[in-house]
């Protein structure tokens, strides 16, 4: 019975390790976080992409805790703010941050 109760309590020790090396800190995700920021990347870049005045534009896409940096070459600042525009339209987009710049 002594045995039981030590391996039970090691056991739930290494559950708990565990649990705690996959959850996120305020400079690292956690693996669901990680899985979630890159279904926004794809979302914002496919809805990049869809939009014709953006089609051809230079834009990099990357996402940390549902904030999405923008970053790139655009060839006005009209593109910029249509850019910004369509990413806040992306579910689970929480904030945006604009690193673009005008050619």
């Amino acid at each position: 019975m002594n045995i039981s109760k030590r391996f039970t309590a090691v056991l739930f020790s290494l559950a708990m390790i565990a649990v705690a090396g996959c959850a996120s800190t305020s400079k690292t995700e956690g693996t669901g976080e990680y899985v979630d920021d890159t279904v926004i990347t794809s979302k914002v870049k496919t809805a990049i992409f869809q939009e014709p005045v953006l089609k051809s534009r230079e834009i990099n896409v990357e996402t940390f805790k549902g904030t999405v940096q923008l970053s790139g070459f655009v060839s006005s600042q009209s593109d910029i703010a249509k850019a910004v525009e369509v990413t806040r339209g992306v579910a689970g987009v929480k904030s945006v941050k604009n690193d673009m710049r005008i050619k």
